[in-house]
């Protein structure tokens, strides 16, 4: 019984030398080949690898503006909050009715702040007292924002708000209404420029390119940069403001990934 126990005992530490035997050449195995070439000259870890060029094209193209936006205020000061808005409600009702007799449509008409703010006079501090503003009035400020889609009045309608009461302006941004056509002028010659780079490079490496795998457009939207042009045809009457509309431009950046054919 004893002489089976030790039989069995000596079977199986064969059997685990064996196996880890077997392990070690394995790995042994394993470690002469790294690092080894496939006889192609490219290590077993970027055995398969597809090589590739990556770019990046931009494009550009420019259209005459068909619309501006206005940022126009009213601001009426009084005594009384009530006085002030009163007269500011006159000024911008008459804004707006000027406006839409021009023919700028409700759509095309938004207010784009409205503020009542107290107005204090600071008297000055000669004796290092400590002397508390004094309210004075009161200021009511009425913003709209205006869609003007008829270039030729632009002119007229700011000459007519200023006259009705608007004294403030927060800017015009001349913009397209439908930049589509002109933004797909842009993505293609995004693309064409993305190809001639990768074609350089690829003659310059010497090999040969293949087939487009990826394109990307960079996430943002591209919007209207003003370029300046001659300004002699874009003034409006002279009784009016005069306006010089320029150009807008729009650009587009994409990334390109070819295949390389060595």
């Amino acid at each position: 019984m004893f002489s089976t126990r030790i039989a069995r005992t000596v079977h199986v530490a064969a059997v685990a030398a064996a196996l880890a035997g077997a392990f070690a050449a394995a790995a042994a195995a394993q470690e002469s080949t790294a690092g080894k070439g496939d006889g192609k000259g490219r290590p077993d870890g970027v055995r398969g690898r597809q090589a590739v060029i990556k770019v990046s094209g931009e494009g550009r193209s420019t259209t005459a503006p068909d619309m501006a936006i206005l940022q126009l205020s009213v601001v009426k000061d009084a005594k009384t909050a009530r006085e002030a808005l009163d007269a500011n409600n006159k000024a911008m009702a008459d804004v707006l009715s000027a406006l839409k007799q021009a023919g700028i449509a409700e759509r095309d008409l938004q207010t784009s702040g409205f503020s009542i703010n107290p107005q204090y006079h600071y008297p000055p501090n000669n004796d290092g007292g400590n002397r508390p503003p004094e309210l004075v009035g009161y200021q009511v400020v009425n913003g709209v924002g205006v869609r003007v889609r008829d270039l030729g009045q632009l002119g007229e309608i700011l000459d007519k708000s200023v006259t009705l009461g608007v004294n403030q302006g927060g800017g015009i941004e001349f913009t397209n209404d439908k930049p589509d056509a002109v933004i797909t002028e842009a993505r293609k010659a995004a693309v064409a420029d993305a190809i001639n780079k990768a074609k350089v490079l690829a003659e310059a490496a010497g090999v040969s390119l293949g087939r487009v795998i990826e394109i990307a457009e960079q996430p943002s939207r591209p919007e209207p940069i003003p370029v300046v042009r001659s300004m002699a045809k874009e003034f409006a009457a002279a009784d009016s403001v005069p306006m010089a509309t320029g150009e807008n431009a729009y650009n587009v950046t994409v990334n390109v990934t070819f295949a390389v054919n060595q």
